[in-house]
């Protein structure tokens, strides 16, 4: 695929061919002890490995199948604790937003805005994120086309805030299930933001479980190599101590033990296929482990010092949204 633009997350290169980073996290904050618990594993992880880290974890899940379902400690009290897992840790922070009114606040502590699947043509949380001046992560809605992904990215873009990140999460196939279109992925790639691959939201079956989510979890390891081996910026991976236990999400989530075997595997395929689209390789130090350990949430040791920004010339045109009319010429193009 080719290269998108390229920018800073805290000590994370996004795009522009640098190493593949890891988004990872439980779904939600469920007590301050365990999220704390599961950052500094992450940490652990990312330093051993060489992996660039995001942690990922949300304050208020505002869109859970029942009223029943937990939510979170809202937005306050999630605030407070993500921000002192930054400072403890020194890791950049996600988080999503699901109303305007929280976006100010939210992007005091966060160095990245989420905006949910469900609300990704929502013109003006879209708007006042990209307002923030933080970077704005698009999840594209299960309802949504590849290409259409292209009119959210440019709500953000008309705020004057061209650091946004696209993220393939899954597309509806038929009823509670999901299905990923790996075409999705150079399709996006052609608006010159960087990809990202939500592997375990993939895996999820919407409403399978009557009053909450079901999930296919064997399935996360080949979506992750293929998502990887295709050339994606990215991997978002929602993880847990104790999946069966998880307040949220734990039927889809990887269990953090299965973290690192995971990550041996996709990030050699990472970095081969940025080698093969013409950027340099930086073989990931978790091939043998034995020395030169990169600090947390850093790539390798051995990475370039600078990644190559995107080639693109500034007077280049992004590919325009094609109309429905245009679509089959499109497809036609890949």
């Amino acid at each position: 695929m080719e290269p998108s633009r390229s920018f800073q997350i805290g000590k994370v290169t996004v795009g522009g061919g640098a190493p593949l980073f890891l988004i990872a996290g439980p779904c939600v904050i469920e007590s301050e002890a365990h999220a704390t618990m599961i950052a500094e594993r992450l940490a652990i992880v990312a330093s051993e490995l060489g992996v660039p880290l995001i942690f990922k974890a949300s304050y208020d899940k505002a869109n859970r199948s029942s009223v029943s379902s937990y939510r979170g400690p809202g937005l306050t009290d999630g605030l407070r604790i993500l921000a002192h897992i930054k400072r403890r840790t020194g890791l950049s922070i996600l988080t999503d937003v699901h109303e305007v009114s929280h976006v100010a606040p939210a992007a005091e502590v966060c160095d990245v805005l989420q905006i949910p699947a469900f609300l990704s043509r929502q013109t003006d949380l879209l708007a006042v994120a990209g307002r923030s001046g933080r970077v704005v992560n698009i999840k594209k809605g299960q309802f949504l086309s590849p290409w259409d992904i292209a009119n959210a990215a440019e709500k953000v873009a008309a705020a004057g805030n061209d650091k946004i990140i696209l993220t393939e999460r899954g597309t509806s196939f038929g009823y509670q299930n999901l299905v990923v279109d790996m075409r999705s992925f150079p399709i996006m790639r052609k608006l010159g933001y960087p990809v990202v691959f939500d592997v375990t939201h993939s895996v999820q079956l919407p409403g399978g479980e009557g009053k909450s989510s079901g999930g296919q979890p064997e399935f996360i390891e080949p979506l992750a190599r293929a998502g990887a081996a295709v050339g994606v910026d990215g991997i978002f991976l929602e993880v847990h101590d104790n999946p069966a236990q998880a307040l949220s999400d734990g039927t889809n989530a990887l269990p953090i033990d299965q973290l690192s075997p995971l990550l041996e595997k996709v990030l050699p395929l990472g970095a081969l296929s940025r080698e093969l689209d013409g950027a340099p390789r930086a073989r990931p130090p978790e091939v043998s482990r034995t020395s030169g350990k990169a600090p947390a949430n850093q790539p390798s040791s051995r990475t370039p010092a600078s990644q190559p920004t995107s080639p693109k010339k500034k007077d280049e045109k992004r590919h325009p949204v094609p109309g429905s009319g245009e679509r089959r010429a499109w497809r036609g193009r890949r």
